[in-house]
């Protein structure tokens, strides 16, 4: 049992509500997210808009463990070769890799203090 577990009396992971840091920072990503799929929306990018559309509801709602795959997945819009930033403004894209970024680093500080 994880230090998290024995913390709470419980063998079931914490709830989103019961680490905010995770829920703050996955928030933030789905909010960056939203505002990412409608500017592919509107610009017509429907390839972007169809990778994008899961992100939001996905950040939105998903256990701290499954976050942290769902970040990488989004993270993977910025590729070397094929990037979102070649299709997007800086202003939109930015901010969600940084909030992407972020999010990974607070799951992974999390994860290394449950262990």
């Amino acid at each position: 049992m994880s230090a998290a577990s024995a913390e709470h009396g419980r063998d079931r992971p914490p709830a989103r509500h019961e680490v905010p840091a995770i829920d703050e920072a996955a928030l933030l990503a789905a909010r960056h997210a939203d505002r990412l799929l409608d500017a592919a929306r509107a610009a017509g990018h429907t390839r972007w808009a169809a990778f994008l559309a899961p992100f939001p509801e996905r950040l939105r709602d998903e256990e701290p463990s499954l976050l942290r795959k769902t970040a990488h997945a989004a993270r993977a819009a910025y590729g070397p070769r094929d990037s979102i930033r070649d299709a997007l403004p800086d202003e939109l894209t930015l901010p969600f890799v940084a909030a992407l970024d972020r999010l990974l680093k607070v799951v992974a500080r999390y994860r290394e203090h449950a262990d």
